[in-house]
């Protein structure tokens, strides 16, 4: 009777231990604050027939830890990147940027001339008014939902 009782409580010990393993694997990443994108918009590409179009807005991390992007897609594009236009010796020059670092309680702003996404091999021709979505997914895992506004002009 004693090995059946301390055979019981080694199995609810077991299962419990299990449990909180399994919580721990699904748990939440350690803050629930993600940074939040601002004022997005794409240009409108001269011809419907370009293969590809900018995207610009902003990052705000008003969180107490840093963050940082990591990749970039869109359902209407087939390839979205981040990229940076630098000036060197005079010459436009344009570079993919593989991580976008989000200082806590800061802002990083995608604009024309800096910092921007590079959106691809557009699914259909984009429209002036039209929403475009796009997901940016941070180094944890956790991903920023966004929407860039389809505009002639910056706002």
């Amino acid at each position: 009777m004693i090995v059946g009782m301390n055979l019981h409580r080694l199995l609810v010990a077991f299962a419990a231990a299990a449990c909180l393993a399994s919580a721990a694997v699904h748990a939440a990443p350690a803050s629930d604050c993600v940074p939040q994108w601002h004022q997005g918009w794409v240009r409108l590409p001269p011809s419907p027939a370009m293969p590809m179009a900018a995207g610009f807005g902003e990052f705000g991390n008003a969180c107490s830890q840093p963050a940082v992007v990591v990749s970039a897609s869109s359902p209407a594009f087939g390839e979205v990147s981040l990229h940076e236009t630098t000036q060197v010796d005079g010459v436009s020059r344009m570079r993919e940027v593989e991580r976008l670092p989000l200082p806590a309680g800061d802002k990083v702003a995608l604009a024309p001339g800096g910092l921007h996404l590079m959106l691809m091999q557009p699914k259909q021709a984009l429209v002036e008014g039209a929403s475009v979505p796009v997901t940016f997914r941070l180094e944890d895992g956790r991903v920023v939902e966004a929407t860039l506004q389809v505009r002639k002009t910056a706002p």
